[in-house]
């Protein structure tokens, strides 16, 4: 490095030895237990951008060059990994289409690991896990940093649809590359697709080619960002919103081994993923943004096997039939044995004639990056008393000529933490303007003036503003539930006992469950609920005591129909069943024994093919031999305490056990047989 280069401790790429690590050589040999070893020539592909589920490399000699795609098809080289490094980023934890390339920059050897094999290497060896999460992490960073990987945007400046497609990419960490039209390369862009300015927005990826004013769904797919699940898919938990509260939920709920999807209309972090930054979050003692907040928690849901679907909203919920069922806007059904309601809650819009047109171009609902580049040196209006206008009108005041800050009653100190009422009152760029409400607007194609009007004097004061922030109110997002649920006077879901005498239940309601049993809200939605960061991540995730949702999702699980159980022991090899299954104590797991005296484990392993029978260890054991026998096996489980193996006809007679860990650790994909060496189209 020169001594006139600029150093930025923000860039990952300055930072190598974290962001581009060389594992150790007890590290990879540990890691070949979970892949199989290739030799590959100079220019081979190992994988290509566009491709799902690509696999996880460390180079063992020679080299992987990791190259960029040009929208004109032209390569722009990135980085080399050598010997003992590794490919990948974050997509390694979902279905998305890999950003970048990768082929062999000089021959020689690789290990190769199957995307299911490598989640199970990420739980079965943390100290390594965290290395490669972290380089992860920063990979990602830089390639948004620099736009490697990217979309190109092409749009007017200051379009509403224009900004509604970059926020969507920018808040689901997908790297976008700007370009504004009337320019000579926008128009250079344009013309080679046959397109003008009456198709703006345009996005281009250079492997599948461009979209034209797309919505939220179709650039998803477009840019292969959609996650991959099965119309009629059946789901253990159904999480419907990915606010603090929904990415709480998502982290226990696959943690403890339930099959688990999150639908999010927009992007994570819901309201709390437009703040600029969060002071008061325990643990962040210089703040988090709240998209930074929200990356984490999605990343940390992702890791432990939860699907999360962008773009997907729910429709309508049918609360006629066990499973529930959930309709989409897409068209799609999924199903569910529990459903996790954290749809939170929307600003609400204003009464103010003239303002709707402005919608989503000079009047908004978040206060991002994306906003304040728009700002510049013009005033800008902020409303609301809360502290999420209080942060938008701090962080504003960095970027616009001045901030007026209306709140309708006398004080912010009722409604407003301590903090933010004293850098808003300490500052020179914002003017607080108390018992005041926004009641008139002037403008052409772009907002020019508005006019507020105090409530007590009944004075209206004038200003030219380009942009105003609404940040009032709360709608409850509830229209889906199609009457299932009952609802407080404001639209709210009412849980826990003031939901009971709404409900046909045959025992207390969970203290976060809805009218319907397995149907819980969390977060803002929720009647009652402390409309605050800490207070939805609490909900979704908190342990017993009183119990939350992700634990209180167990306990509905091991109610609901006894057919679950022969799918909590499902077995790896088609052709294999489970004979037989015991559960006489009241929570007892597979495999792991609850309560004095009792030693339920796997008794005998049967073989239809040999007719040979070995004893079982724990079940888990079980299950391994019964891999390693084939078709035909199947695992026969047995109660100590009475020596009698129940058949599968009489299983509904008995409350049914919900699997162990060690249990979901047998079931996981094996990762000793030899990969295909292909890479995943």
């Amino acid at each position: 490095m020169s001594e006139t280069e600029v150093v930025n401790p923000s860039d990952p790429y300055q930072r190598r030895a974290q962001t581009f690590p060389t594992l150790s050589a007890r590290e990879i040999e540990a890691m070949k237990a979970f892949g199989s070893v290739e030799t590959l020539e100079k220019g081979a592909p190992v994988f290509s951008r566009g491709d799902r589920t690509v696999d996880f490399v460390v180079i063992l000699s020679g080299a992987v060059e990791i190259y960029d795609t040009a929208e004109d098809g032209g390569e722009r080289h990135m980085i080399a990994l050598e010997a003992n490094q590794f490919t990948g980023e974050l997509d390694m934890f979902n279905d998305r289409a890999t950003l970048v390339s990768g082929r062999m920059g000089e021959p020689g050897e690789i290990l190769r690991i199957r995307r299911a094999c490598f989640h199970n290497m990420m739980k079965t060896l943390p100290d390594t896990a965290e290395t490669i999460m972290r380089a992860f992490i920063l990979r990602r960073v830089g390639l948004f940093m620099h736009e490697q990987g990217a979309a190109t945007l092409i749009g007017r400046e200051g379009s509403g649809a224009m900004l509604e497609a970059e926020r969507f990419l920018r808040r689901n960490g997908y790297p976008v590359r700007i370009v504004m039209s009337g320019g000579e390369e926008a128009q250079r862009l344009l013309s080679a697709r046959g397109l003008s300015d009456a198709d703006l927005p345009v996005v281009i990826s250079p492997n599948a080619g461009h979209a034209s004013k797309p919505t939220r769904l179709e650039l998803a797919h477009f840019l292969g960002a959609a996650a991959d699940f099965q119309n009629e898919e059946l789901f253990d938990v159904v999480i419907v919103g990915a606010g603090p509260a929904g990415l709480g939920a998502a982290v226990y709920a696959a943690s403890e081994g339930l099959k688990t999807l999150v639908l999010e209309t927009m992007a994570p972090g819901g309201q709390a993923g437009t703040s600029s930054k969060i002071e008061n979050y325990l643990g962040f003692p210089t703040g988090v943004s709240g998209q930074a907040l929200a990356g984490r928690a999605q990343i940390q849901a992702q890791k432990f096997g939860a699907v999360l679907a962008i773009a997907s909203t729910a429709h309508r919920l049918c609360c006629k039939q066990r499973p529930y069922r959930l309709y989409l806007d897409c068209g799609q059904m999924v199903g569910a044995r529990s459903i996790v309601v954290a749809s939170g809650a929307e600003y609400s819009k204003l009464s103010v004639e003239g303002l709707e047109p402005y919608e989503g171009q000079n009047v908004h609902y978040a206060a991002t990056a994306i906003e304040a580049r728009l700002c510049g040196s013009r005033e800008v209006v902020v409303i609301g008393g809360g502290n999420s206008a209080g942060q938008a009108a701090v962080y504003l005041a960095q970027h616009a000529n001045h901030v007026h800050m209306l709140v309708r009653g006398p004080e912010l100190a009722a409604s407003m933490s301590d903090y933010l009422v004293g850098r808003i009152k300490a500052s020179p760029k914002i003017t607080l303007h108390q018992n005041t409400e926004l009641c008139q607007i002037e403008g052409d194609a772009a907002l020019k003036r508005a006019g507020w009007r105090n409530r007590t004097t009944g004075e209206i004061t004038w200003a030219n503003v380009a942009h105003i922030f609404v940040m009032i109110g709360a709608s409850p997002n509830t229209g889906w539930l199609d009457g299932c649920l009952a609802l407080d006077d404001n639209g709210f879901v009412l849980t826990g006992r003031t939901a009971e005498a709404y409900a046909g239940y045959e025992r207390a309601p969970h203290p976060f469950e809805s009218s319907q049993p397995g149907v819980f809200a969390v977060g803002d939605v929720r009647a009652g609920s402390v409309k605050r960061v800490a207070s939805g991540v609490g909900e979704g995730s908190v342990d017993r005591g009183p119990p939350a949702a992700a634990h209180e999702l167990d306990l509905v699980l091991e109610e609901q129909d006894e057919a679950r159980v022969v799918e909590a022991a499902a077995p790896v090899l088609p052709g294999a069943e489970v004979e037989a299954v015991v559960g006489t104590t009241e929570h007892l797991d597979l495999g792991v024994p609850r309560g004095e005296g009792r030693q339920a484990r796997a008794g005998l392993l049967h073989d239809d093919a040999h007719g040979e029978r070995a004893p079982g260890g724990d079940r888990g054991e079980a299950v391994e031999q019964a891999e390693q026998r084939g078709e035909g096996a199947r695992v026969v489980v047995r109660d100590h305490d009475d020596g009698a193996a129940q058949p599968v006809s009489q299983r509904r007679a008995r409350r049914r056990p919900r699997p162990s860990s060690s249990w979901r650790a047998a079931r996981r994909p094996r990762c000793r047989e030899e990969s295909t060496g292909k890479r995943p189209g």
